[in-house]
């Protein structure tokens, strides 16, 4: 994701090399959801999304240290899967 660190809005970037079910969620240091940014079929290619951590359900988030998942399954069958975890920080 870039910017990182981040206030309140960064860019998470990825490619698809196949067509896949994408689900990219995003995670605070206690293991609990924030947002899911993404949970949809897409096809192959490059993409991009952009978190506002200021808009989330009405509350906006705090400072700190987030997490977020991607995980890309292809519809072609579950062995050509890819999962990520990475790590980004709020500063307000």
């Amino acid at each position: 994701n870039y910017p990182n660190p981040f206030n309140p809005t960064t860019v998470i970037d990825y490619n698809l090399p196949i067509d896949s079910w994408v689900t990219l969620k995003v995670y605070n240091l206690l293991g609990q959801e924030v947002v899911t940014l993404v949970n949809e079929f897409q096809n192959a290619g490059y993409k991009s999304i952009e978190w506002n951590s200021s808009l989330d359900y009405g509350k906006g988030e705090s400072s700190g240290v987030y997490f977020y998942r991607l995980d890309a399954i292809s519809i072609k069958g579950p062995d050509k899967s890819y999962h990520q975890v990475k790590k980004m920080i709020l500063m307000k």
